[in-house]
């Protein structure tokens, strides 16, 4: 008889390979999922949870674009001669984000900002990041102060606006509902009434004509639109008319303007006047601001009463997205609706600056604000705040967008400014008002109004093409989870084919939208054409 063998068999030596190699991937894949969980516990203590991957591909990037944050020089982009200066500030993330997992996902490098977009592949599965970048004139990040924020873009045009000569200045704060518009200009509001009067009396020994506290007196008026009404923030929030006179020149019919002698009295008028702002809570916001907030302060001549300078101080009301308002009563839709064409209707005026016909009658923000962008003697600083947040890039990109178009403006093609005498801007003159016609009572002409309501179709489109994106996307990721567990053990076919029909039927609604919303772009074209043929 021959021996036994006493190698083992190479079968069993397999299977304990195979073992022993499971056992090694059950502890690889327990200690990455350690490691996971510790990082994102890290981060969340950071103040910046979300996804751990999207969070490591921005700090990726951040890493090896560091040299950005200290390659640019804060002061090399700033200009007296600019008309037009567009500064961006990006907040920190608010406790509603961190709950809902948001994570930072924008960068402030000055003078650029970037975007960073979360995707998903079309497998639903594979992330990636889509960075967009821009430039501006100045950018802040959450670290920065309002103290640096005032500095650089308020303090300037302060001093140009107690030049004496007419000048005026004009600040305007714009950005998605949340992203911090109204907490900024307040604190620039507190600043500007404690600047204001250090400006004054330095100039009083400079002499050169300036504004100063012995030749010159500081009035302050404000007053909100909303709802396409102007009322009196200081003045029981008594309605207000839109006049033009003869000459072209705005006036803000029985808008009461009050006196101030001390930085104090400044500073009390306006918390009282933003206390009579209109605020509702929304879908982004628990205290979003529906109207267009706006603070005008005059220097005027003590003797004669002829102004010497302006400072204009607009907040203007968040912009919201359609996804924003969807558990919005009737009241707040509206509202919504009315600020998003009234920002609408200010960027086509941006746009068309260059070109033969400004629609600045489209809405009254946009008739009280066409000096800004036309008179030789202004100055205009936009500044435009972004909510950092995950969930907010598409909105974020949209305010940097708008932002960005604006810059494009060449402060050498400014056209038709008006006088630059600004006694006809303020309610204490009546002169050359003997023939005032309400603007609001002048409806824009049918090319006009076709114009708008494109622009409106425009705009309507984009948004409802970006959430079907988004929603195509969820669908995806759906529909391969029900793929994959019909091809596993025991499939039940019948639920599959049910969510299958379901998924089907959102998608058929979704291209059903798109097509009837580009059906209604495209008769509105039409019908810009046909205007301007009758035009002809």
């Amino acid at each position: 008889m021959g021996r036994k063998s006493l190698a083992p068999d190479a079968t069993a030596l397999r299977m304990q390979q195979m073992e022993a190699n499971r056992v090694a991937r059950r502890a690889a894949m327990q200690d990455k999922k350690r490691h996971r969980e510790e990082a994102v516990r890290r981060n969340a203590e950071a103040g910046n949870p979300g996804d751990l991957d999207f969070v490591g591909m921005v700090t990726e990037w951040r890493n090896r674009n560091i040299h950005l944050a200290t390659a640019n020089d804060r002061n090399a982009t700033r200009t007296s001669a600019d008309k037009i200066q567009v500064c961006v500030r990006k907040r920190p993330l608010n406790d509603k984000e961190k709950d809902k997992k948001d994570h930072d996902a924008v960068t402030v490098f000055h003078p650029t900002v970037t975007v960073h977009s979360p995707k998903l592949r079309v497998d639903g599965i594979s992330k990636y990041i889509e960075h967009t970048n821009f430039r501006f004139d100045h950018t802040f990040g959450e670290g920065h102060t309002t103290e640096k924020v005032y500095d650089t873009c308020a303090s300037p045009l302060i001093d140009y606006a107690c030049a004496g000569n007419g000048n005026r200045a004009t600040i305007f704060a714009y950005g998605q509902t949340g992203s911090g518009k109204t907490y900024t200009m307040s604190e620039i509001q507190r600043r500007a009434a404690e600047g204001i009067f250090v400006a004054l009396k330095n100039n009083a020994s400079r002499g050169e004509g300036r504004c100063s506290i012995d030749n010159s007196s500081c009035s302050i008026a404000i007053f909100e639109i909303y709802g396409g009404r102007l009322q009196d923030l200081l003045n029981n929030r008594n309605r207000l008319k839109v006049l033009e006179d003869g000459k072209g020149e705005v006036v803000i019919s029985e808008l009461k303007e009050m006196d101030v002698s001390t930085p104090q009295e400044l500073h009390s008028l306006v918390e009282d006047g933003l206390l009579n702002r209109t605020t509702h809570a929304t879908e982004a916001n628990d205290v979003s601001s529906r109207s267009h907030a706006i603070c005008q302060i005059f220097f005027r001549d003590k003797l004669t009463g002829k102004v010497r300078g302006k400072l204009t101080l607009v907040d203007l009301a968040g912009s919201e997205r359609g996804t924003d308002t969807k558990q919005h009563n009737r009241q707040r839709r509206t509202e919504s609706s009315e600020i998003n064409t009234s920002l609408l209707a200010l960027k086509e005026c941006i746009r068309s600056i260059e070109s033969v016909h400004v629609p600045y009658r489209q809405s009254k923000l946009t008739l009280i604000l066409k000096d800004c962008f036309l008179s030789n003697q202004s100055r205009t600083c936009m500044i435009a705040t972004l909510s950092p947040g995950s969930s907010s890039t598409d909105h974020t990109i949209n305010t940097l967008r708008y932002a960005d178009r604006i810059k494009e403006q060449k402060v050498g093609t400014m056209r038709s400014p008006p006088r630059s005498d600004l006694s006809k801007n303020s309610p204490r003159d009546k002169s050359d008002e003997a023939n005032p016609t309400e603007s609001s009572e002048h409806p824009s002409s049918e090319m006009d109004q076709t114009v708008k309501a494109l622009f409106e179709e425009e705009e309507l489109l984009l948004g409802e093409h970006m959430q079907a994106i988004h929603e195509s996307a969820e669908l995806l990721t759906e529909e391969g989870q029900i793929l994959s567990e019909a091809q596993g053990d025991n499939p039940d076919m019948e639920e599959y084919a049910h969510k299958l029909d379901e998924i089907l039927e959102r998608k058929h609604v979704l291209i059903t939208s798109l097509r009837v919303r580009l059906r209604a772009l495209s008769n509105k074209g039409a019908e810009l054409g046909a205007s301007l043929g009758r035009s002809h």
